[in-house]
C-alpha cells in the first residue's frame, strides 16, 4: 500500500503523525500499527531511542519497528521559543530529506497527535513546505485515565475542560464542569497545593498503562515528584 501512496505523491514520501496512545501498547490502533509497518522511516521526538517512551510503547505492538530506519529528533523540554523554533525547523528539514528520497515517515507521538503534541510543531512545518501529511489519531491520555479509574469522565450536560498544568491554572479552576490537568511536570507540587487548598474532588493517574503506574484518589495522595506523565481529573 505504501508504494501506491508514493506513486500518487509523485514519488515523494508521506509524513504520518502517528499517535501511539497513553502507554498501554494494547491501546494502539490498528491503523497506527499498519502505518508503522508500512513506513520506511520512524521519527522519534527524542535524541535517544532507548529513552523514547513512544518507541518503547510501539515496539511492543509492532516488533518489526526494530528493522526500520530510526530518525531521532531532539526535542528539549524548554519554553525558550528561539530554541524550540530552531529544533522544530531542523527536525522538519531532516524529515523532508527522507520524503525527498521517496520514503514514508511515521513520526511517533504519545497519546493523540492533536492534543498538546510536540509532533505537531514539526508536522505543521513539513505540511507548510508542501509535503503530503496525515495524522493517525489515537486514544487520549485523559480517556485512558478515566477508564483506569473506572469512572465516567463527564456525563449528561457536564462540560469538559482540558488544561495544561504547566501554565497558570487558577482561572481554569473557575470553569464549570470537569477539568483535566495535563503535563504538570515540575509544577506538580504547586498544582497539589492549589487543589488541596481549594478542597477539590481529585482523581489522577501517574504513568497510565506504563511501568510505575499509580492511582490517586485525592489531592493529598499526589506525589510531589509525580512528574510529566501524571494526569488529574478535577471536579
Amino acid at each position: 500500500m505504501s508504494e501506491n501512496l508514493k506513486d500518487k505523491n509523485n514519488g515523494r514520501g508521506i509524513l504520518y503523525g502517528v499517535s501511539v496512545g497513553p502507554g498501554d501498547p494494547e491501546l494502539m490502533t490498528l491503523k497506527a500499527c499498519r502505518v508503522i509497518r508500512e513506513s520506511q522511516v520512524i521519527a522519534l521526538p527524542n535524541e535517544s531511542l532507548k529513552d523514547c517512551v513512544a518507541y518503547q510503547i510501539a515496539v511492543q505492538a509492532v516488533p518489526e519497528i526494530r528493522e526500520k530506519e530510526i530518525l531521532c529528533l531532539p526535542m528539549p523540554m524548554t519554553k525558550d521559543q528561539k530554541v524550540l523554533e530552531q529544533c522544530h525547523r531542523e527536525a522538519a528539514n531532516r524529515i523532508r530529506e527522507r520524503l525527498e528520497e521517496g520514503k514514508n515517515v511515521a513520526f511517533l507521538t504519545l497519546g493523540d497527535a492533536t492534543i498538546y503534541s510536540t509532533c505537531l510543531y514539526v508536522y505543521e512545518k513539513v505540511k507548510a513546505a508542501g509535503e503530503k501529511t496525515e495524522i493517525v489519531s489515537g486514544v487520549p491520555s485523559f480517556c485512558a485515565a478515566a477508564a483506569r479509574l473506572d469512572t465516567a469522565l463527564v456525563s449528561g450536560a457536564e462540560e469538559l475542560h482540558i488544561l495544561p498544568a504547566t501554565y497558570q491554572i487558577e482561572k481554569g479552576m473557575e470553569l464549570d464542569g470537569v477539568k483535566v490537568l495535563m503535563k504538570a511536570g515540575k509544577k506538580v507540587a504547586k498544582v497539589k497545593a492549589l487543589l488541596t487548598e481549594e478542597g477539590r474532588n481529585v482523581q489522577g493517574v501517574k504513568c497510565c498503562g506504563m511501568p510505575g503506574e499509580k492511582i490517586y484518589r485525592s489531592a493529598e495522595e499526589i506525589d510531589e515528584d509525580a512528574g510529566y506523565y501524571s494526569l488529574f481529573i478535577v471536579s
